[in-house]
């Protein structure tokens, strides 16, 4: 099986200024490229030849499953960004207030554990098996299918995400996150494990 790039239901200009065309020239065009081409050549010939990226995370470690995971990661934060933010779908809303107390609570809580995430990697909501949903944070290329967990959303803090438009200033590039976030992707994502 050969892994691609994901096609995107945006233009890469189009998160401008938020998220800069410069920004996704290197994100999307360089390090998503990098860890797709990388892993097609890790897998030729190994037992992970015709294994879905899920499977791949799930089982491999190493460089099979860093590429595997960092090409499932980066395509699941792409895919659920939007230059036009929809309102947020009821179910999602309620979810969130049922586990966090409030959409406000479960967004501070997010943004804290994702400015708080020491180095580089990748903040999560997820659901367990029963549909509860918490905040965790992975390292690297951490993936929570790892954990047997289901990802509902995620926001990518290696510097590269945010460096060109933010440098340093991950707390800036997160209050921004806020206002891409595709609500109606991520209720989809919930909507499938309930």
């Amino acid at each position: 099986m050969l892994h691609k790039m994901p096609e995107l239901p945006y233009k890469t200009e189009e998160l401008a200024p938020k998220m800069s065309k410069e920004t996704f020239d290197f994100h999307y065009g360089k390090h998503l490229q990098t860890y797709v081409d990388n892993l097609n050549k890790l897998i030729a010939g190994t037992s992970f030849e015709n294994s879905t990226l899920e499977d791949i995370i799930r089982q491999a470690d190493g460089g099979i499953f860093n590429n595997a995971a960092q090409t499932w990661n980066h395509t699941f934060f792409f895919l659920s960004l939007t230059p036009h933010q929809p309102q947020m779908p009821a179910a999602l809303k309620d979810a969130l207030t049922r586990d966090f107390g409030s959409v406000d609570a479960f967004k501070e809580e997010f943004t804290k554990a994702a400015i708080g995430l020491f180095g580089s990697g990748w903040t999560w909501l997820v659901a367990d098996k029963d549909g509860h949903l918490s905040i965790i944070s992975e390292s690297n290329a951490g993936n929570p299918l790892k954990r047997g967990l289901t990802p509902i959303m995620t926001i990518d803090v290696w510097e590269h995400a945010y460096y060109i438009d933010y440098r340093n200033r991950r707390a800036d590039f997160v209050k921004t996150f806020w206002e891409l976030v595709n609500w109606e992707y991520i209720a989809a994502k919930l909507q499938a494990v309930l």
